[in-house]
């Protein structure tokens, strides 16, 4: 027998991250997300609808992202956090992103995607107005929110620009820099 049970032969086992605990491993991709949920970001509308091409499909687009922005604004999301307690965030195209997750499933999988399954991550919850209104601002670079974005077509981006922050963060306004 070893120090901590077992045989003394065996590879020693790291301990199992509770994040496992959240993620069903078994088909990458086989989720039922048609489930209802009572976790944080269970009333977000589906991402994943198909959409008509042409000038009435762009504007259909435009009415499902502004239908998408307003459930995500009134949504607690969460966001994990560093040890100063300062959001996780990435660079990608110029932008910063805050990184958001429906709920703890989705941050299980962006962990296990980024091969840290195995720690603990810290998290906070806040309302996706929050982000955009008030992190996003206070970032300095032009910054917006990935939500889930290890889950492929099923995340969204709330970019930078007028209509998603304030317009004098927002990228695409005359006078506007992304920063504050």
């Amino acid at each position: 027998m070893s120090e901590h049970g077992g045989d003394a032969g065996s590879a020693e086992r790291k301990p199992r991250s509770p994040l496992y605990d959240y993620v069903d491993l078994t088909f990458d991709g086989q989720r039922d997300t048609t489930a209802p949920d009572a976790s944080e970001g269970a009333g977000l509308p589906e991402r994943a609808a198909t959409l008509a091409e042409g000038p009435d499909g762009a504007e259909r687009r435009r009415r499902e992202f502004a239908a998408l922005l307003g459930e995500f604004r009134r949504t607690p999301v969460l966001v994990p956090v560093d040890e100063e307690g300062d959001p996780l965030t990435g660079d990608f195209g110029g932008v910063r992103w805050i990184y958001a997750f429906s709920d703890e499933s989705a941050l299980a999988r962006f962990a296990l995607a980024r091969g840290e399954g195995g720690r603990e991550w810290a998290y906070q919850r806040w309302l996706g107005a929050r982000l955009l209104d008030a992190m996003a601002p206070a970032v300095g670079v032009p910054c917006g929110v990935a939500l889930d974005c290890a889950d492929g077509e099923e995340g969204m981006v709330f970019p930078p620009v007028r209509g998603v922050v304030p317009d004098e963060v927002a990228v695409d306004v005359d006078g506007g820099t992304g920063v504050a």
